[in-house]
């Protein structure tokens, strides 16, 4: 059973007639002390609740209500119902530990998404919640995880959150280091749901400037603005029915969030040079290599924005923290790279396989990647020895210890990251294409962290 909580009759009556067509039993209350007689004494699967019941529409009421609720039973979801003035509202209760929010007036399929999303998540298959029950076989016997690569346990619970999230529309956000495969996750969920069949569109934010945010995202009509030549179609409309994957959604500049947050809100958008709105059927996903959770405190990222786009967060371990997959890797890369130069003889020795262990790489599987595709290319031998990546790789920076790292608290991770900017700025001598590609950025991202450390592009 679902309960509606709602002090408008109207409300009431249409939310429970659609719950009841959709297959989902429903009673409907004016009142929070309704509300808390039925919860106590009948649990429901899931609560929608309105965020006002009196003339003061500040949502002290719902707050108060959805405290309650949760106190009196945990585990109980609530999915809130809010205006769009009221999105800050919305976020207190997200922090208050309701499960997602909707805002007025709602669409009805997008209303109904969510709430089988949020049973979805909260009535999880037991199979999938415990650790021990799938490996990788059976993961790969029951799910498509094409070009993923290891066994390393992190990465195995990334995998099983993949398989539990996969089928619902719940919105993703993906978070790791720069290469540690951030976009095959995204890929992996849209391979594992039902819209696999409907487009897969990726987006690099970091790539695109805040003056053509809304002319890529949303498209744009001939005439619209000055160079607009030719109609363009936005990246949303090609995801139309799929999924549309943002990369670097960190990168966003303050402006082109809140036109983003507007677009998740209400599952609309406007093309540039034409005021139809169009609606939105698509599913979320989105990566960064930021703490987005620091960025909101700093300000730099906007909070309701956060609580949007992470329902779910999938956090990828670094390379170094699953040190065994890394023989796993090469053999992977070893064999596309035989048939690639046709070279069906070539193989990894021991030797180099424990050297590359026991480096840091820093860019995870795409240095990785790029070392082993080095050594391969200039190296004759079909069996390849750790000098041959020693030779191909003088970037490649030799394990250190622990002391040889800044000690705790005398330097912050801003710091660190400006630091190493201007020492690849040095060791590149001011190329901005290798400095981006050796840290794992896009040019754009490169320089806005350029701008925001103050370091002359010129350094070096």
């Amino acid at each position: 059973m679902i309960l509606l909580v709602d002090d408008d009759i109207a409300v009431r009556t249409s939310l429970r007639l659609l719950l009841k067509q959709n297959g989902y039993p429903a009673e409907a209350v004016a009142t929070p002390a309704e509300a808390l007689r039925l919860v106590e004494k009948n649990a429901p699967r899931l609560v929608v609740l309105d965020m006002n019941f009196s003339l003061d529409t500040s949502g002290h009421d719902g707050l108060q209500l959805l405290a309650q609720l949760k106190r009196l039973r945990p585990g109980l979801p609530v999915v809130l119902l809010t205006g769009w003035g009221s999105i800050a509202l919305a976020v207190a209760g997200m922090k208050a530990g309701a499960a997602e929010f909707v805002t007025k007036p709602w669409d009805n399929d997008h209303l109904l998404q969510t709430i089988r999303t949020v049973l979805a998540l909260t009535e999880p298959d037991p199979v999938l919640t415990d650790p021990a029950a799938l490996g990788r076989r059976q993961l790969d016997a029951q799910y498509d995880f094409t070009s993923i690569v290891g066994q390393d346990a992190g990465l195995l619970h990334v995998l099983r959150q993949v398989g539990q999230v996969a089928p619902t529309d719940a919105s993703v956000l993906i978070e790791g280091e720069s290469g540690t495969g951030k976009e095959l996750i995204a890929e992996a969920l849209h391979r594992n749901s039902p819209r696999r069949r409907q487009p897969f569109v990726k987006v690099n934010l970091g790539g695109i400037s805040a003056s053509l945010f809304e002319s890529e995202l949303f498209g744009h009509r001939r005439g619209a603005f000055t160079d607009a030549k030719t109609d363009r179609v936005g990246r949303f409309e090609m995801a139309q029915g799929g999924t549309i994957f943002l990369d670097e959604i960190g990168e966003l500049d303050l402006n082109s969030q809140v036109k983003l947050l507007r677009v998740l809100q209400d599952r609309t958008y406007e093309v540039l040079g034409d005021s139809k709105p169009r609606r939105l059927d698509i599913r979320v996903v989105c990566a960064t290599n930021r703490h987005l959770a620091e960025e909101v405190r700093a300000g730099r990222f906007r909070e309701d924005l956060f609580y949007r786009i992470n329902l779910i967060t999938v956090r990828l371990p670094a390379l170094r923290e699953r040190p065994q997959d890394i023989g796993l890797l090469v053999r992977h890369f070893v064999e596309s790279l035989r048939a690639t130069y046709h070279r069906p003889a070539l193989r990894v020795g021991t030797r180099a396989l424990h050297w590359l262990q026991e480096q840091p790489l820093p860019g995870n599987i795409r240095e990785l990647k790029n070392v082993v595709e080095r050594a391969v290319l200039v190296s004759g031998k079909d069996e390849l020895g750790p000098e041959d990546f020693q030779a191909q790789t003088p970037a490649l920076p030799v394990a250190t210890g622990p002391n040889e790292l800044p000690e705790p608290g005398t330097m912050t991770l801003e710091e660190l990251e400006a630091q190493m900017i201007r020492r690849t700025l040095t060791h590149y001598e001011g190329n901005l294409s290798r400095v981006a590609r050796a840290l794992g950025l896009s040019r754009g991202a490169l320089y806005r962290r350029l701008e925001k450390y103050g370091i002359e592009a010129a350094e070096g």
